[in-house]
């Protein structure tokens, strides 16, 4: 009985043991088997074995079933308490086999895994798409650009030959191009002295031309006006020295600093210029009217209005006086040229004929003739006796901006947009010089008083200085841009010149030296700017509307 039980207590203890050191090797198995898993698969985590389950499982392999019974008898009594206890906490996983929990998550990867394929196998084909076409467009670019290579190389190579045939023609055009100068420059002085040798026996003999032209038959085929008005003979001559002799005191371009101001339009003005022998203003805007302003060195009256007159149908682009200071000639967007008389205080006669808008007007010195200029790239000739077009000078390619008459002079000058200026015989209508070096379009040109020096100025604000004996290259050239400079006007003297500029400056340049100073005043751009008739004040005007006038600092103390 003694042996019986010793015998069953070893097998207890021995059974402890094994079971201890099944447990050790269970853990130790779960722990591999969990790490090989791991390894293998790392988004789906590894449950170990259960407890209970390593000890049923050894026991039933060691044959205790007595044991084994006891074991789920005690487990499974304490399983229930657990379990009832755990429905407030809603733990329902105790009796939940590890292998089923395992196999739920590896479903729900699986279908994780599944959609995320459908997905990566459409985008896959959307972008195998994509790359179908980038391929086809890759391929039609690529052919494009070694077509357009091919026609790029072509037509290096006809350029390159077709400059080749220019260059080789270009001896032969400047030996005609001289040829044709140098014929129209005899033209011209054979033109002039035959008509001074013609008016001189006239005078000495007292012959009457009326009654020889109706008596030959080589003038009778010349259709003349019978109130046109005979060209005056003008033998100008060059004098720089004489003409800058009443002006030794000439002011620098930094001397000048603005006096005053008014309103003088509501509108933008396009134009001024001052009587030939008082400060009055001429003014012509937008606004369809023109106005005459009383100046004093002084600035009393300011903005005292002297005269206006209204009859164009469009805006007023220029105005000039007559010499004499009693009328006005004006140009305007309805393709007109009015004169008023400022004793009748009307428009005395309007002269239609150009076909698009006209810019600008300038009078012959013996008053009977007035130039104007239009966008139809023309320049006319009018004579004021007979009321009728004497002249159209047409060799511009592009809108013809300013025209201008070179005192006491038949000299006529005109600038177009195609970027050259011309010098014009206003008797015989010819051109007899013309001015290249301008980029961009022309805006405006003017004669130094003294008659030897042209300023223009283009739409990028390039002023050129020329030599009007030497027209082939500009002597000086001023930068002012990149905005426009609309106008320039020469001092009595001749060395400065007042530039109208659009970024609301006005530019006094020193003509010998190129230096320039700005006055700024005006809230908008500058179109228009004159010298009185001693140089001591500037007046601008512009498209505020307003009317500055600059003097020297010494007038203004």
């Amino acid at each position: 009985m003694k042996e019986g039980a010793d015998e069953e207590n070893r097998e207890v203890s021995s059974s402890e043991d094994d079971l201890e050191e099944a447990v050790r090797e269970a853990a130790l198995s779960a722990a591999s088997r969990g790490t090989r898993a791991s390894s293998k698969l790392n988004t789906v985590p590894k449950i170990p074995e259960a407890v209970d389950d390593v000890l049923r499982n050894f026991i039933r392999r060691a044959g205790l079933s007595r044991t084994l019974n006891v074991f789920e008898a005690e487990w499974y009594g304490s399983a229930q308490k657990l379990r009832t206890e755990a429905l407030r906490t809603a733990w329902t996983g105790v009796f939940m086999p590890d292998a089923l929990t395992h196999g739920q998550l590896l479903r729900s990867e699986l279908e994780t895994v599944r959609v995320e394929t459908d997905l990566f196998r459409r985008d896959v084909l959307v972008a195998g798409e994509s790359l179908v076409r980038t391929q086809r467009e890759r391929d039609f670019h690529r052919l494009q650009y070694r077509r357009v290579a091919e026609e790029k190389n072509r037509l290096t190579e006809d350029f390159k030959q077709l400059k080749e045939h220019l260059e080789s023609y270009e001896p032969a055009r400047r030996q005609l191009e001289d040829k044709y100068q140098a014929a129209l420059s005899l033209k011209t002085l054979i033109s002039l002295e035959k008509d001074r040798v013609q008016n001189t026996t006239d005078a000495r003999l007292g012959v009457k031309r009326s009654d020889s032209a109706n008596k030959s038959p080589a003038n009778s085929t010349v259709t003349r006006h019978p109130e046109d008005t005979q060209f005056p003979v003008c033998s100008r001559l060059l004098d720089p020295q004489r003409a800058q002799g009443a002006f030794e005191n000439r002011k620098s371009p930094s001397s000048f600093s603005l006096s005053y101001s008014f309103r003088a339009h509501k509108l933008p003005i396009s134009c001024i210029d001052l009587h030939p022998r008082k400060l009055i203003l001429a003014t012509a805007s937008d606004d369809r009217s023109w106005r005459l302003w009383e100046l004093l060195p002084n600035g009393e009256k300011v903005g005292q209005m002297v005269l206006t007159g209204e009859g164009h149908s469009d805006w007023l682009s220029g105005c000039s006086f007559h010499p004499d200071g009693a009328k006005l000639a004006t140009t305007s967007g309805d393709s007109t040229v009015r004169l008023w008389d400022f004793s009748r205080g009307c428009c005395v006669l309007s002269l239609p004929g150009h076909g698009q808008p006209t810019w600008g007007c300038s009078f012959h010195s013996c008053g009977h003739f007035l130039a104007s200029c239009s966008a139809d790239r023309t320049a006319k000739l009018w004579d004021l006796n007979s009321q009728r077009c004497r002249l159209t000078l047409r060799r511009h390619a592009a809108s013809v901006n300013s025209v201008c008459f070179l005192p006491s002079s038949d000299l006529l000058l005109t600038c177009s947009a195609d970027k050259t200026l011309a010098t014009w015989d206003a008797r015989l209508g010819v051109c007899t010089a013309d001015f290249h070096g301008h980029q961009h379009p022309c805006n405006h040109a003017a004669f130094s008083p003294a008659g030897d020096v042209v300023a223009s100025c283009d739409t990028r604000g390039v002023v050129n200085l020329w030599d009007i004996r030497k027209p082939a290259l500009a002597t000086a050239t001023v930068d002012g841009g990149p905005m426009a400079a609309n106008q320039v006007a020469f001092s009595p003297s001749g060395k400065i010149l007042a530039v109208a500029s659009t970024d609301g400056l006005v530019r006094v340049v020193e003509v010998d030296t190129g230096v320039a100073s700005s006055l700024s005043g005006h809230g908008d751009g500058v179109q228009s700017v004159t010298f009185d008739h001693e140089g001591e004040m500037v007046t601008s005007a512009g498209n505020d509307g307003v009317i500055i006038v600059w003097a020297g600092i010494e007038n203004l103390k």
